[in-house]
């Protein structure tokens, strides 16, 4: 396809809902909306979500208004044409913070649930499954993690995982909300139990400052806990960011990365892995676990390494179950182990086809 005729197809499919990008690659491709980092400066898709409880039931939905100026509901844009629903049995807690809507309630199915800005973050059912995958897949790959960041997380489950780990001697938070802190401690006391830990070390505030300051090298592994790529978490998205954990982290030393559903967002996880591959000369992963209660089901992680030492995601050098007393530590497994570890690594054929940053 030639120039106007490549122009002419882009105009109409930005009008569509659809931009075009290069993704670092060189090539122009098309990117769905729904993926695209930059809606979040779209005005009428900057305003906040709200929990929006009706009849009974949650759903994430995202408030504007039409033509006439009548408030109306619409999906959340990272997950355009569905709708996620919890039925409430109680409120237990809705208030706002200074960064965003902050919601708990006792649900029928999946007990306490915390959700933020109208989009659902945990249920005590099915949260063993991202936050054991989340610290275990970094963890297990390396030989005696020592110290660790963690950016986020301020439910505290990630934290909770950590802990299992014997060797890890320092453990820094940052996270920007004390309120979610706060919350998860009155709330969600089986994950805010991480907090408790002596090596945890707390630091409240903006974490892409915080790595600015981190000494170079200091880290074994940085887990990133973030929430979806729109509005203010955009920034944990870009290269600047990435760039500052590269520096933080020691040769040899991992990155796990919370990276959105390969049924939603593969245009989205193709622009991450590479800006990652440019930044991390390691190696750079991609792995999935279930997760019911999260859109489509399911939730990716990008694991990275820096230069230096090299890591074997894919086969745990570190295996959990050789880790004295890991397996019960505070509470017993429920997700993780090595087989699922390896297992979470096999990635379906049309994600081997869409995500060509992978090849």
């Amino acid at each position: 396809m030639e120039g106007d005729e490549l122009k002419d197809l882009d105009c109409q499919r930005t009008m569509d809902g659809w931009e075009s990008s290069n993704n670092g690659s060189g090539k122009a491709i098309l990117i769905p909306a729904c993926c695209l980092k930059a809606r979040a400066s779209q005005p009428e898709l900057g305003s906040k979500s709200h929990s929006t409880v009706v009849s009974g039931w949650l759903s994430e939905t995202q408030p504007s208004s039409d033509k006439s100026g009548k408030q109306v509901y619409f999906n959340n844009p990272m997950w355009p044409g569905e709708a996620h629903s919890l039925k409430v049995e109680k409120i237990l807690f809705q208030e706002k913070s200074k960064y965003q809507e902050i919601l708990v309630f006792e649900s029928s199915a999946y007990g306490r649930v915390l959700v933020l800005d109208g989009i659902l973050q945990l249920t005590e059912k099915d949260e063993c499954a991202y936050q054991e995958m989340i610290a275990h897949l970094p963890l297990c790959s390396i030989e005696s993690p020592k110290n660790v960041l963690v950016v986020g997380g301020g439910d505290g489950g990630v934290l909770r995982e950590i802990c299992r780990h014997s060797s890890v001697e320092l453990i820094d938070i940052c996270e920007i909300d004390q309120m979610v802190i706060d919350v998860s401690k009155k709330f969600f006391p089986e994950l805010a139990i991480g907090f408790e830990d002596p090596r945890v070390c707390l630091h409240v505030g903006d974490a892409i400052e915080f790595l600015k300051q981190a000494p170079e090298g200091k880290y074994d592994a940085v887990i990133v806990d973030s929430s979806d790529p729109v509005g203010p978490a955009q920034e944990l998205v870009e290269k600047p960011f990435f760039k500052n954990i590269g520096r933080a982290l020691r040769p040899g030393g991992v990155l796990c990365n919370m990276a959105e559903s390969m049924w939603l967002h593969t245009h989205l996880i193709n622009d991450i892995i590479y800006i990652c591959r440019e930044i991390f000369k390691g190696s750079v992963h991609y792995a999935w676990a279930s997760v019911p209660t999260y859109p489509s089901g399911v939730i990716g992680f990008l694991l990275c390494s820096t230069e230096g030492p090299p890591v074997d995601f894919v086969h745990p050098i570190n295996p959990i179950e050789k880790l004295r007393g890991a397996l019960e530590f505070r509470r017993e497994l429920k997700f993780y182990n090595t087989e699922i570890h390896e297992a979470a690594f096999a990635l379906p054929s049309f994600v081997k086809r869409e995500v060509a940053a992978l090849h």
